[in-house]
């Protein structure tokens, strides 16, 4: 008898123990579309778990779903033929019910940063990823930047401003000075690519400039971006 209720006393604590890791799991999932005409795009989407890729793995479609343990970041990299990769880090700490939705959409090769804009236009750079409340750039940023490189090269009168922001939670004090070391390690990273530093201006604007008020994750990812503005081609 005292065997039995040891038998089902250990069954009940498995039980439990795996239901809490089921709720404690966060779920990313979402779509990969064609960004001009918004169709679902058939990718190649390699995931990993950051900083040492424990956990990794592969989906070949237009939409993934995968979990996130133990509450550790992962990258996610989507590619398709004849698009720029796209790039990005999921935060589980960004999670809403225990999900993460986000649809990725990738452009031609010959689109967005690839392409000459006129004086005053301003694009975001989607897949500049830096270190959590650091300005540290992540190396999986370092593709877009080269984009960004070569089109300078290309056109060899552009002149251009790096935006930073940041959410507006927290300090606004910190906040502009994180906004400020991020487009100036940007700035390095470009002049370091051979771009003089004359055609690289910089400006932060911390959390004053929100593209969303929303109080929510997806709200907050907006809302921290680094913006590229032509100021002369």
């Amino acid at each position: 008898m005292k065997a039995r209720w040891i038998v089902i006393l250990l069954s009940c604590f498995s039980s439990t123990g795996l239901l809490a890791q089921e709720e404690n799991t966060v779920v990313a999932s979402g779509r990969v579309l064609n960004a001009d005409t918004k169709e679902p795009l058939v990718a190649r989407i390699t995931y990993q778990s950051l900083p040492y890729g424990n956990r990794m793995g592969v989906i070949n479609n237009s939409t993934f779903s995968f979990p996130l343990f133990d509450g550790e970041r992962y990258s996610i990299t989507v590619e398709a033929t004849g698009y720029a990769s796209a790039k990005y880090m999921i935060d589980p700490a960004e999670a809403t019910d225990g999900k993460i939705v986000k649809d990725i959409e990738l452009h031609h090769t010959t689109g967005n940063v690839s392409k000459k804009h006129s004086a005053g236009t301003v694009m975001r750079l989607d897949n500049l990823i830096f270190e959590q409340a650091k300005s540290k750039i992540d190396p999986s940023s370092y593709q877009e930047l080269d984009l960004l490189v070569a089109m300078m090269n290309e056109h060899k009168s552009m002149v251009i401003q790096l935006e930073g922001h940041t959410d507006y939670a927290g300090d606004p004090a910190k906040n502009q000075k994180l906004s400020q070391q991020r487009v100036d390690e940007v700035k390095e990273y470009l002049v370091k690519k051979g771009i003089s530093k004359e055609r690289v201006k910089t400006k932060a604007f911390g959390g004053t400039m929100p593209l969303s008020h929303d109080n929510t994750p997806e709200a907050r990812r907006l809302n921290r971006r680094v913006e590229v503005r032509i100021l002369q081609n």
